[in-house]
């Protein structure tokens, strides 16, 4: 299987458009499109019966004491945990690409509705919806793809690893809503093949030069 991007390129930086935020000289950090990359992919292997699309973000801080804190910055030795951005599941076979913007094209405070999508897909709640809950403005449930916003005082660089993975299977049996953490071992058990592409993102000045 091969996975390509028009967005951006394999392990280089994703563009700010595709982003939850952006940077703000000021506030130093703004909403920004929000717009899904395109992805493109080939050669499925035989027997493939559905296709699902994931993308997370593993290396955000396992506590989140110093996050976004004046005068504070996240520790690069820090222990790190999977947040997801994207999860999409039933994708019909005969599907070979999905269009910038297909799928978001915007923030949407509350979150997106779902699961029913596209393509006759679904998609699963993204870790918005924990990290949103309390507050007043933004709680809900977040369907469907929510891009990169990492802490603006990190000091490493965030990586998005988006997944195609085909599947022996027509429809996941896996029941609505259902997040990524119980998603994967659903996934797991029925892959047939799957491919990765790598976008990085950060928040962090310092860091934005390096890229």
């Amino acid at each position: 299987m091969k996975i390509w991007s028009h967005s951006f390129q394999d392990n280089a930086r994703i563009p700010a458009k595709h982003a939850f935020c952006l940077m703000d000289a000021k506030a130093h950090v703004a909403l920004s499109e929000n717009c899904n990359p395109h992805l493109a992919w080939s050669d499925l292997p035989a027997g493939t019966q559905s296709l699902a699309l994931i993308c997370h973000d593993y290396d955000v801080p396992s506590k989140g004491d110093d996050v976004n804190q004046e005068g504070k910055s996240i520790p690069a030795n820090l222990p790190r945990v999977d947040f997801y951005h994207w999860l999409l599941v039933d994708l019909p076979p005969t599907l070979s690409s999905v269009a910038e913007g297909e799928f978001s094209s915007q923030v949407t405070p509350r979150g997106k509705p779902g699961p029913g999508t596209l393509h006759q897909a679904r998609h699963g709640i993204n870790d918005y919806t924990p990290w949103f809950a309390a507050d007043k403005d933004m709680s809900g449930d977040y369907y469907g793809y929510d891009g990169p916003c990492p802490p603006w005082n990190d000091t490493i660089l965030h990586h998005y690893v988006f997944t195609l993975y085909a599947l022996d299977v027509k429809k996941l049996p896996i029941g609505d809503p259902f997040t990524g953490a119980g998603l994967m071992p659903v996934i797991n058990a029925h892959t047939l093949a799957k491919a990765s592409i790598t976008g990085i993102y950060t928040l962090n000045p310092v860091l934005d030069k390096t890229l």
